[in-house]
């Protein structure tokens, strides 16, 4: 049997899969086990920050394997205290919990809120606010938090504690906070709603609000954070302080990593036995987390990523197909008319490895992306487009 086959076999059917088998890749150019070349602007659903197989990530992530591959959470390990130290100064913030997925920091985060309100208010004042059209993860809890109706089904009964408001409504947000909230979660920028941008004057407007009422701002950068949006995490854009983020995604530069970062208020919420994970903080990953924090927060990185960021919103612009662009840095979304996923398969067929957002096309290429291949991206879409 072939890949597909034995795919199709033995793996749940759990994804919508484009009919490619992806052999290997090398920045954002990626061939299938036929040898087609494709250009990938998903990256792994933003994963691959620093694009396939980068030189220095490889010799960070074999040199560590070659040492010492696990250890159990029992025992400190150098890679995760420099992690976290890296990830503490650079924000400000002051601890780090890790994990292995966005969807796993994200429960950190909902379970350190609830846990700070019950210290100091006790067990009633556990509700989390969060937005529609939001998306937080896939475990029972973290979907709950997800504030799309399409996820509440199946896999009842959910996790409670949740309500959500309408975004960039500050009106609606005040009418879904009571006494009973301890923190609000949100992302910055939607990317599975569809790049939706926040307004900056309702995001700063939101964490006023909840400053002045002892309710934590989290901030859910799985897929903003790390370098994504021209800044190292997307709140920085926002003139705000979360008490705490979520990364995951990028920063492992393609080995799974969760983390979750609080700041003073929470830096003592959580306690031995309280939350734990047994591959959290695993050396291999983190020495790659290491090599990629280094590289992406360099300012002149940033920099490069928000002028890639604009050229590519530039040649979008050009194509007469392209309704509009949602864009921050390099989280781009794309409005078409036609069928998202329809165009998105076509694209695949002519070479360009490329999402979806709900309704619109999504592009979230390695932020080392060059502009030849840029260009060379833009151009598959505008062929595919002109066939549609």
């Amino acid at each position: 049997m072939n890949t597909k086959e034995k795919d199709l076999q033995y793996i749940m059917h759990t994804y919508g899969r484009y009919d490619v088998a992806l052999k290997s890749g090398k920045g954002a150019t990626a061939f299938d086990e036929d040898g087609k070349r494709y250009i990938d602007v998903s990256s792994g659903i933003g994963v691959n920050s620093l694009g396939y197989c980068d030189e220095g990530w490889i010799k960070a992530v074999t040199a560590q394997a070659g040492t010492i591959q696990h250890m159990s959470n029992y025992f400190y390990s150098r890679q995760a205290s420099d992690l976290a130290e890296k990830l503490c100064t650079l924000t400000g913030l002051s601890k780090v919990c890790f994990g292995n997925s966005g969807a796993e920091a994200n429960e950190c985060a909902v379970k350190t809120a609830r846990k700070y309100s019950f210290d100091k208010y006790g067990a009633d004042r556990n509700e989390i606010v969060t937005l529609k059209n939001s998306f937080h993860g896939r475990t029972v809890t973290t979907l709950s938090a997800t504030g799309q109706d399409v996820f509440h089904n199946f896999f009842f009964p959910f996790t409670g504690g949740f309500a959500y408001a309408e975004p960039n409504s500050l009106d609606s947000l005040r009418a879904t906070v009571t006494d009973k909230t301890c923190a609000v979660l949100i992302e910055v920028v939607q990317g599975e709603g569809g790049v939706n941008i926040l307004d900056k004057s309702y995001v700063k407007a939101l964490a006023e609000f909840c400053a002045e009422r002892d309710i934590l701002v989290i901030v859910d950068e799985v897929q903003t954070g790390v370098g994504r949006t021209g800044k190292l995490f997307a709140y920085e854009h926002y003139d705000i302080k979360p008490d705490l983020i979520t990364a995951a995604k990028g920063l492992g530069g393609g080995l799974p990593i969760g983390v979750c970062i609080c700041g003073e208020k929470a830096e003592g919420v959580m306690t031995p036995s309280t939350h734990g994970s047994t591959f959290g903080a695993n050396p291999v990953v983190c020495a790659g987390a290491n090599y990629v924090l280094d590289t992406v927060s360099d300012p002149a990185f940033l920099k490069g990523v928000e002028e890639k960021g604009a050229y590519l919103e530039q040649k979008l612009r050009a194509i007469h197909q392209v309704k509009s662009v949602r864009r921050l840095g390099l989280m781009v979304g794309i409005e078409i008319d036609g069928d998202a996923h329809d165009i998105a398969v076509k694209c695949v067929q002519n070479g360009l490895l490329i999402i979806t957002a709900k309704d619109v096309l999504r592009m979230l290429p390695p932020l080392t992306i060059t502009t030849e291949e840029i260009d060379e991206a833009t151009e598959i879409l505008k062929s595919t487009l002109e066939e549609c």
